[in-house]
C-alpha cells in the first residue's frame, strides 16, 4: 500500500475536511480528494462519509487510522530525527494572546535560539480564529484558553492563572472589602471600568465566579476605557483610569510596589486555565516537542 495514500489519509482523518488536509500537507484539494478515491478502490471499501461540511469517517476508516497513524507518526519522527543530525534547520511558528506570549512563553522559549531555533509569532486574541490558521497549518502551536475538541488537535493544560480585581490606591480607599464581600458588586458602582472588550469578558467571569452575578448594573455604558492588550489595561489601571480584573502573573509587581491594590481576596480565587494546542501527530517533529516539553517545564515555576 502507497505510503503517500496513507499519509493523506492520515491527515483527512484528523482534520475532518479535504481542504483541510490539503492545507497541511501543501496539496490541492482535488488531489487529496483523488488520493483518497484511490485507496478507498484499493481497499474496495468507503474511508469516509461526504458531509455538507467536511467529512466523517466510517468504521473502516477509523479502524484503519487506529493501525497506520502510530507507524507513520514514528516514520515522521526518524526522518525529523535525521534532519536534526544533518544540522537542517527548523522554524517554530507559534500563536496566542500577546500578553501571554511576550511575557511568558517567548522568554521561556529564548533558550531555543541558541539551540538553532528560529521562532516566529503571531499575536492573536481571537481563539477561534488561530485555532482555524492552526488547522490550516499556519502555525505549529497555540497558546489558548480555549480547550478545542475533535481528533484534529492535541490540547495539553499549561498552567492555571488566577484573576485578581484591582484599582489605583485612590480608588481601592473608596471600597470597603467587607461590604464588597456581603452586598456584592453593587459597592464599586461609581467606579470606572477598564476592560479589553466592550462585552467585559474579564469582569463578567469574575462577577459570576466571586458574586455569581453579571456585571448589568454597568450598562449602557459598561467600560470607561476599553483597550485590547492587557498590559495597557495594567497601566490604565495604575494610572488611576478605575478598576479591572487582570491576571496576578501580569499585575503581581504593581501590587507589591503598592502602585496598584487588590479589592478583594475571595476563599477561592477564579482561574482560567491556558492549553498547548497542536495538530495530533505533530509532536513526533523534533523541534516542536522540545518547545513543548520547555513550556510545560517552565509553566510548573508560573
Amino acid at each position: 500500500m502507497d505510503l503517500a495514500l496513507l499519509r493523506t489519509f492520515v491527515a483527512v482523518h484528523r482534520a475532518g475536511s479535504f481542504t483541510r488536509a490539503a492545507a497541511l500537507l501543501g496539496l490541492s484539494q482535488p488531489a487529496v480528494t483523488s488520493q483518497i478515491r484511490t485507496l478507498e478502490r484499493q481497499l474496495g471499501r468507503p474511508l469516509f462519509h461526504r458531509r455538507a461540511r467536511g467529512v466523517t469517517p466510517t468504521a473502516v476508516g477509523d479502524e484503519l487510522a487506529h493501525k497506520a497513524a502510530p507507524h507513520l507518526d514514528a516514520l515522521l519522527q526518524i526522518t525529523e530525527a535525521e534532519r536534526e543530525i544533518a544540522g537542517a534547520a527548523r522554524t517554530l511558528h507559534l500563536a496566542g494572546p500577546p500578553e501571554f506570549l511576550c511575557l511568558r512563553v517567548l522568554p521561556a522559549l529564548a533558550p531555543l535560539v541558541g539551540q538553532g531555533h528560529t521562532l516566529r509569532t503571531t499575536l492573536r486574541t481571537g481563539a477561534e480564529e488561530t485555532l482555524d490558521e492552526l488547522a490550516a497549518g499556519h502555525h505549529d502551536l497555540v497558546v489558548t484558553t480555549a480547550r478545542p475538541r475533535g481528533e484534529l488537535f492535541t490540547a495539553t493544560a499549561l498552567c492555571d492563572e488566577e484573576h485578581v480585581l484591582v484599582a489605583a490606591p485612590y480608588w481601592a480607599a473608596l471600597v470597603d472589602p467587607d461590604r464588597l464581600r456581603d452586598s456584592g458588586p453593587a459597592t464599586l458602582d461609581g467606579i470606572p471600568l477598564v476592560e479589553v472588550h466592550e462585552s467585559l469578558p474579564l469582569v463578567t467571569r469574575y462577577w459570576a465566579a466571586v458574586f455569581e452575578t453579571r456585571p448589568d448594573n454597568r450598562q449602557p455604558d459598561a467600560a470607561t476605557v476599553v483597550v485590547p492588550d492587557l498590559r495597557a489595561v495594567l497601566e490604565c489601571v495604575r494610572a488611576g483610569a478605575g478598576l479591572a480584573v487582570l491576571p496576578r502573573y501580569l499585575c503581581q509587581n504593581a501590587l507589591d510596589s503598592g502602585q496598584i491594590v487588590a479589592l478583594l481576596e475571595p476563599p477561592v480565587p477564579p482561574l482560567r486555565t491556558w492549553f498547548l494546542v497542536v495538530r495530533t501527530g505533530s509532536l513526533s517533529l523534533a523541534h516542536l516537542s522540545r518547545a513543548h516539553e520547555r513550556l510545560l517545564r517552565a509553566a510548573a515555576q508560573w
